[in-house]
């Protein structure tokens, strides 16, 4: 099994990285704030699960071993496969999912792309054990020793009525551009939403 790699980015395909390891490329599906951020040449360490389907087999990788870790947890619940449990990690930093199942926050779950109503309960009701105590609150949070990637500029996009789609693609370019800290990635995702730009 491949656990982790440590390479550098060869390709961002806007849906999947291709990291060279000592000249082997891994194809990897990644969540969406660390595609957003990963450049070709740039140095890469990633905590990864291989998933067979069928006749082929899928490489995910993460950030950190504790963003693999919920995951795997996610993966757990039944109902949610890999782009599900994907897409959930894409949305929402890794404290605010876990701290969401602590807290039953059923409504928040349900923005993620692909997870409705009843998915998101079962969510709750098979995980909110292992997160008990968290709250919600930073210490939770640190506890777990979950990454802190928060996406508070992709909630306020959300918020003013942007689809999550535009959201992804403005922020991908601002970080492009270096802009960093939830105001500066706001001002400029509106600002190129607004220019038609994305």
């Amino acid at each position: 099994m491949i656990g982790r790699l440590r390479g550098k980015v060869w390709d961002n395909q806007g849906e999947r990285l291709v990291v060279d390891v000592q000249g082997v490329g891994y194809e990897l599906m990644v969540p969406y704030p660390l595609l957003a951020k990963a450049q070709p040449g740039q140095d890469i360490l990633l905590y990864t699960k291989l998933i067979p389907k069928d006749d082929e087999l899928s490489l995910y990788g993460f950030a950190s071993n504790r963003e693999k870790q919920l995951f795997e947890q996610i993966l757990g619940v039944s109902g949610i496969g890999p782009k599900g449990a994907l897409s959930i990690l894409s949305t929402f930093a890794a404290d605010e999912v876990a701290a969401a199942i602590a807290g039953e926050n059923v409504s928040l779950l349900t923005k993620v792309p692909g997870i409705g109503k009843k998915t998101a309960q079962r969510l709750v009701l098979e995980l909110k054990e292992k997160f008990k105590g968290l709250g919600g609150t930073s210490e939770g949070s640190v506890a777990m020793g979950l990454p802190a990637t928060p996406s508070d500029s992709l909630e306020t996009l959300l918020a003013l009525g942007f689809s999550l789609d535009e959201a992804r693609r403005a922020l991908a370019e601002v970080l492009k551009q270096g802009a960093h800290g939830t105001e500066a990635e706001v001002r400029c995702a509106l600002r190129l939403l607004a220019g038609g730009k994305v």
